[in-house]
């Protein structure tokens, strides 16, 4: 079974899996399309991602899809850890404007529902971190969007300030110069 947190932001949660442990080793299920679904979370799985990444301090994101194929997202550390961010940038949503984030890793297993239409980044914490995220929609390049990691709309906290972000993370517009954000 999963346990779902509810957070700050309207449709996301934190999935906390119960892992089952005996002498061989241990066992936890990763997704239950029947308990999101209890809390409000129709995930259908289109696609799965895995994303490494090798240096401490570096930022992908912010990422969402635009309104042709918006996508909710379950992103799950499964080495080293990472500090996961979503930022709501919904302008129709009673949590616009609001960032949460939380520490996922290999070891805490926690796991975090990302609602379609918000955007999502994280910032590795350790060397040769590795994500994986399952998507409900199939990813489309020609409506892919973003916002900055540093933008003053949000205001977001990253836990290491030496960070490096890709030149396409970099090119990203603040929130404020979008019809989506500000």
């Amino acid at each position: 079974m999963i346990s779902p947190q509810d957070l700050a932001i309207s449709g996301a949660y934190i999935l906390n899996p119960k892992v089952m442990s005996d002498d061989r080793g241990r066992f936890s299920r990763v997704f239950c399309r029947e308990t999101l679904m209890a809390y409000g979370c129709d995930f259908e799985v289109a696609q799965i991602n895995s994303s490494l990444t090798y240096f401490p301090g570096v930022i992908r994101g912010l990422h969402f899809q635009g309104d042709k194929s918006k996508e909710q997202k379950i992103v799950r550390c499964v080495a080293g850890s990472i500090f996961d961010v979503i930022a709501d940038n919904r302008v129709d949503s009673p949590t616009y404007g609001k960032w949460f984030g939380a520490v996922l890793s290999a070891e805490n297993r926690e796991m975090l529902v990302v609602p379609s239409g918000v955007a999502h980044g994280f910032q590795a914490l350790e060397p040769s971190s590795e994500v994986i995220y399952a998507t409900s929609a199939n990813y489309s390049p020609e409506d892919e969007s973003g916002f900055r990691w540093d933008d003053p709309f949000f205001q977001i906290d990253w836990p290491i300030k030496d960070i490096e972000v890709s030149e396409k993370d970099r090119s990203w517009p603040y929130a404020t110069d979008t019809k989506r954000g500000g």
